[in-house]
């Protein structure tokens, strides 16, 4: 399966903005958006405003670079959105928050989205008891999210399961942070997505040319 395999560092410089693809590093002094604000590469100065074009790539790209998802996979989840009833940008949001890897990250039972797909794939992670190794697959309302017995005495889960619960959840998910046992209460909605600032009508925009 392809994947980005480069610096992560680098591709929140290029959005200016963080992503938290490095997970707890991104919330300390030592994320590179602190110490390095400015775009990868050679320091070329830029002069006129962004093409409207350019407004709307960036904007998709930013939200494929914190979701960890690939061209290809993109447009199919962005087609789904577009097929669903409601607002395309919204819908498209909600599938890309309601995925396994995404969901695994929120409950804090992995340190970054990165590393969810890593546990998903090499079959630490339960839906409903039984296994799951499919980072793109969507929970639902009800579903229990849970690591295998062996990953549950881990202590780095253990250690970021406790930060989750500091921090606080989302509202449409609960966690029993001492069994690292996760529950979906209901879909996520737009206004759960607030670390990030998306403007997901842009992306509308750039697909409906």
């Amino acid at each position: 399966m392809a994947r980005y395999t480069g610096p992560v560092c680098r591709l929140c410089r290029r959005e200016d903005q963080k992503l938290y693809l490095k997970g707890e590093r991104c919330r300390t002094s030592k994320c590179a958006m602190e110490q390095r604000r400015f775009p990868p590469g050679e320091r070329t100065f830029r002069y006129g405003r962004p093409s409207e074009y350019a407004i709307q790539l960036r904007e998709k790209q930013k939200m494929k670079r914190t979701y960890g998802v690939l061209e290809a996979q993109f447009r199919k989840i962005f087609k789904q959105a577009d097929q669903q009833h409601g607002i395309t940008g919204e819908n498209l949001l909600v599938i890309l928050e309601s995925r396994l890897d995404n969901v695994v990250w929120r409950l804090g039972i992995a340190g970054s989205r990165a590393q969810a797909r890593q546990f998903i794939n090499q079959g630490h992670i339960l839906v409903n008891g039984g296994r799951v190794d499919v980072a793109s697959y969507l929970v639902d309302k009800g579903d229990v999210i849970e690591t295998t017995e062996k990953m549950r005495e881990n202590t780095e889960v253990k250690k970021y399961t406790s930060l989750a619960k500091q921090r606080g959840l989302k509202g449409w998910l609960d966690l029993d942070a001492e069994r690292v046992r996760g529950t979906v209460l209901r879909d996520p909605e737009r206004s759960d997505v607030d670390e990030i600032e998306f403007e997901e009508q842009l992306i509308v925009e750039l697909y409906s040319k």
